[in-house]
């Protein structure tokens, strides 16, 4: 089927989701929780449009409204603007340093009012995408935890979590830079807790740590003893295929 975005025509099939369909056919909408690897949060609500289906038109969260029939879509309309505009200023009252937000900012000439200054310190917009990397790797070392304004992503009581692996994943998915991670030539800190860092048996460069390797060969039978960086294990991938083809 066939959908309009901003008077464009853009085909798509049933079920896929409106942001998808847009920057497939290079419609640019905000986004700052969205990841492809990670769908389905719908959070931050940057990414919101407008929808008019049989006459009715509603403002919907483009990265989870799913395309089930012909529609006309206005990703800048003044009504989405408007509303785009209030919760850019809203996520810089929370997390005012966050390049990202800054950025949104300045493409939307934003200034904050005095009565949304909040903290001048904190980053993390609650948009859960570290909390939700961290169960795809089947791992729970963070959550959500607390309500209202004390509400905040942490290990469980603040202690260095057991189930951590310091793979780092949760802070390479955050929008904002809000998870910090120190690296070291041999070690690896975050949440509070320090790692050791094991190196690539093929190139000698130090890139996992002790236990994400060891959880690794948990869940990926077969898997060799000795850690193998993504790198060299794609060229070790690309030279058996090389060597089958002779």
């Amino acid at each position: 089927m066939n959908i309009i975005i901003d008077d464009k025509t853009c085909p798509a099939m049933a079920g896929e989701m409106l942001l998808t369909v847009a920057r497939r056919n290079n419609i640019h909408i905000p986004t700052l929780c969205h990841s492809d690897a990670l769908p389905g949060q719908a959070t931050c609500r940057l990414c919101i449009v407008e929808v008019v289906e049989k006459g009715r038109a509603k403002v919907v969260t483009s990265c989870v409204y799913p395309v089930t029939q012909p529609m006309e879509v206005h990703t800048h309309s003044p009504k989405i603007l408007a509303l785009r505009r209030t919760i850019i200023k809203l996520l810089a009252a929370r997390a005012p340093h966050s390049e990202d937000i800054q950025q949104l900012m300045e493409e939307y000439q934003i200034t904050i009012p005095r009565r949304l200054h909040g903290s001048s310190t904190e980053s993390c917009v609650l948009c859960g995408l570290c909390v939700k990397a961290c169960e795809k790797l089947g791992l729970t070392a963070i959550a959500t935890v607390g309500r209202g304004t004390g509400k905040k992503i942490s290990t469980p009581y603040d202690e260095p979590a057991d189930d951590c692996v310091g793979c780092g994943t949760c802070a390479q998915n955050c929008p904002t830079g809000a998870i910090p991670i120190e690296e070291q030539p041999t070690r690896r800190t975050i949440w509070g807790k320090s790692f050791e860092l094991l190196s690539c048996s093929v190139c000698g460069h130090a890139f996992t740590t002790r236990e994400q390797w060891e959880h690794i060969r948990r869940q990926v039978p077969g898997i060799s003893d000795t850690p193998v960086c993504e790198s060299c294990r794609k060229q070790q991938l690309c030279a058996q295929l090389r060597r089958g083809h002779q």
